[in-house]
């Protein structure tokens, strides 16, 4: 089992930037493919970044290429988000995941343990 929760959500203005964290418990974070996911109002949830057990592979949505990062500490067991020139369509609650399978994938089901979310509003 594991346990995920995530911070630094908030609003922000477009343009700006913000790092979303997720800090991890239970069984070995490292033996974990971590992903982020967000989901908009009257949306479905959908992929936006996932990063192998080692850190040495990412993966990200094409919405967010070029302006998010993922990155782990496997030492501390945490997962950020850091998300630059924000735009109003990244408003979103955004998730942290964790997936015992061994390759980084975009496929939610895939994913078997889910933070509770946290809440992303960029303002135009």
């Amino acid at each position: 089992q594991v346990q995920l929760v995530e911070s630094g959500g908030g609003l922000v203005q477009a343009g700006d930037s913000l790092r979303l964290s997720c800090a991890a418990s239970g069984r070995t974070f490292s033996s974990y493919v971590m992903g982020w996911f967000r989901q908009a109002p009257g949306k479905e949830r959908e992929f936006v970044a996932a990063l192998s057990r080692s850190g040495s592979t990412t993966y990200y949505a094409d919405s967010v290429k070029g302006r998010f990062t993922i990155s782990r500490d496997n030492a501390k067991n945490t997962v950020s988000l850091l998300m630059n020139s924000l735009k109003p369509e990244d408003t979103a609650v955004y998730y942290c995941a964790a997936s015992s399978f061994a390759l980084v994938s975009s496929l939610s089901r895939r994913y078997e343990y889910w933070g509770q979310g946290i809440q992303v509003t960029v303002s135009s």
